[in-house]
């Protein structure tokens, strides 16, 4: 542990009343306990731990995260508002840094997280060590910089949501594009990674049936299992033509369009 966990009290921002913590993750840094971020949010406690507990990988301990339960003495949980029951029956008692909730947001995902993020980051995890250092600018630089950043994860997020819901493949593979430039600033993705077909484009192609596309495609066994992908092409959701909801499609790549014209051809020759 960098430095030795300090309980400050009761803090508040706005109308979120939570348990100031500075420690854990360097000196003057600020922290926050997963059971308060979970009662900001209005989340229970373990649907928070539990997507943690799902993303692990992704959170580094005493840099993201800190496990209470593994680096303080039992006998303090009343110190960090639990009590003997509450510390007693809990798997984990989960500790965040500033970057590790930036990290949790992103697996929340939902403006009212992003919102209550600036709040917290603005009058919280920064502007008790500004005013320390008498750096007035470095909040305000900061707080720039940071909606900046949110400006962009932001734009990035939406641009993604309506990628997966384009059903054009070219269409798609431009918004992620696009996305990617907004978070890395260099076009990461490629615009188009293969041209793919739908039944009726194929059957178009071969002068056939979108079902007729199908039963070869069934004969030949060249689908992947939901909702995988092969060489020959991959599913996809679509809207229904009949109603709103989605379903699965195959789309065909290339190697999909030469298999089912060997299969029709070989259909023409029986």
């Amino acid at each position: 542990m960098k430095t030795q966990l300090k309980v400050i009290g009761k803090e508040h921002v706005g109308k979120i009343e939570f348990t100031g913590i500075e420690g854990g993750f360097g000196k003057d840094k600020k922290a926050m306990l997963v059971k308060d971020i979970a009662s900001i949010h209005e989340r229970q406690v373990k649907e928070i731990n539990k997507l943690i507990n799902n993303n692990r990988n992704h959170f580094r301990t005493g840099i993201d995260l800190l496990d209470l339960k593994q680096v303080i003495s039992n006998n303090l949980f009343s110190d960090y508002g639990f009590t003997k029951a509450q510390w007693g029956n809990a798997n984990n008692i989960y500790l965040l840094s500033e970057r590790g909730y930036a990290k949790l947001l992103k697996i929340l995902d939902d403006d009212k997280a992003w919102d209550i993020y600036d709040q917290l980051v603005d009058n919280y995890f920064n502007m008790r060590v500004a005013i320390k250092s008498n750096e007035p600018s470095l909040v305000q630089q900061r707080r720039l910089s940071i909606m900046e950043d949110n400006a962009a994860t932001r734009k990035a997020s939406i641009m993604y949501k309506i990628a997966m819901a384009t059903e054009s493949e070219t269409g798609r593979q431009t918004l992620l594009a696009r996305a990617a430039k907004e978070l890395t600033g260099e076009m990461t993705i490629p615009v188009l990674k293969r041209k793919e077909y739908s039944a009726t484009e194929v059957g178009k192609q071969l002068d056939i049936t979108p079902n007729k596309v199908g039963r070869i495609a069934n004969r030949l066994e060249i689908k992947a299992p939901q909702p995988g992908q092969n060489k020959y092409g991959r599913w996809s959701n679509s809207k229904s033509r009949y109603s709103d909801k989605e379903v699965p499609q195959w789309l065909y790549s290339d190697e999909g369009l030469k298999a089912i014209r060997s299969g029709a051809k070989q259909d023409g020759q029986r």
